[in-house]
């Protein structure tokens, strides 16, 4: 079992940046693992993910901007977040499962969540 928290997230005006942290409290290294987020009113989306290989993908809307990365070792996963916008506003939570897509209708039932963390970006 993999218990998730994420740290980091605040208020930022735009083109600002910010950089989440999410801490494993048991190695990860044979995990996917991703960023999602939640906008008010709307669907959890996929943000990033990051394989056991250390392969990334983004969603379309934040390619360029945000950069996820980890450190097995120290069990965090990292988003870099660059020249925010308005509707980047959103809860962000990490997740980790034996396999991830940014597509959260593909996750299975059994994938770990940390409780999120704001991030509120104003114009």
């Amino acid at each position: 079992q993999v218990h998730l928290v994420e740290s980091g997230g605040g208020s930022v005006q735009a083109g600002g940046s910010l950089i989440l942290s999410c801490t494993a409290t048991s190695s990860y290294s044979n995990y996917y693992m991703g960023w999602f987020r939640r906008a008010p009113g709307r669907e959890r989306e996929g943000v990033a993910i990051i394989d056991t290989d250390g392969v990334t993908s983004y969603a379309d809307s934040v390619k360029g901007r945000f950069t996820v990365s980890k450190d097995n070792a120290k069990k965090i996963l990292y988003l870099q977040m660059n020249s925010l916008q308005p509707e980047d506003t959103a809860i962000y939570y990490c997740a980790a499962d034996k396999w991830l897509t940014l597509d959260t209708a593909s996750h299975s039932p059994f994938v770990y969540w940390g409780q999120g963390t704001q991030v509120t970006v104003s114009s």
